[in-house]
C-alpha cells in the first residue's frame, strides 16, 4: 500500500468512517460495510493513532535519507513481543497479584518504487 492511501485509511477510522476488517477473531465482533466484502469489523481508533504517528516517522525518515515520499510504499510490517514490565495490584488480605504488562516493537519498512 501506497505511504499516502495508509494515512488516510487511518485517518478514516479515526474518525470511524470506515472499519478495519477482523478475518481471524470475528465471532462475535458486530458487522460493518467494508470496502473489502467482508462482514465483520471493527474502529481501532486507539492503534489507528499509534500506527498513524509511525506513518508519520517513516516518511520523515525517508525525507531525511532522499527518497520521495510520493512514490514510497510499505512493503514489511512486523511486531514481535517486547520486554515485560510487572507491577502489582493490591489484594484483600494483605496479600497482592502481578500486572504484567507486555510490551510490542513495532517495524514498517518502506520501499521507493518507480511508477
Amino acid at each position: 500500500m501506497r505511504l499516502d492511501q495508509a494515512k488516510e485509511l487511518l485517518e478514516a477510522v479515526q474518525k470511524k468512517k470506515r472499519a478495519i476488517a477482523f478475518r481471524r477473531y470475528k465471532k462475535e465482533i458486530p458487522h460493518h460495510s467494508i470496502d473489502d466484502a467482508w462482514y465483520a469489523g471493527r474502529y481501532p481508533v486507539k492503534a489507528a493513532k499509534t500506527f498513524l504517528f509511525l506513518l508519520e516517522e517513516l516518511e520523515s525518515n525517508a525525507e531525511y535519507k532522499g527518497l520521495d515520499v510520493d512514490r514510497l510504499r510499505i512493503v514489511h510490517a512486523a511486531s514481535q513481543r517486547g520486554m515485560k514490565s510487572q507491577r502489582y495490584i493490591s489484594r484483600a488480605y494483605g496479600r497482592a497479584t502481578p500486572y504484567i504488562n507486555t510490551m510490542v516493537h513495532v517495524e514498517l519498512m518502506g520501499y521507493e518504487v518507480a511508477e
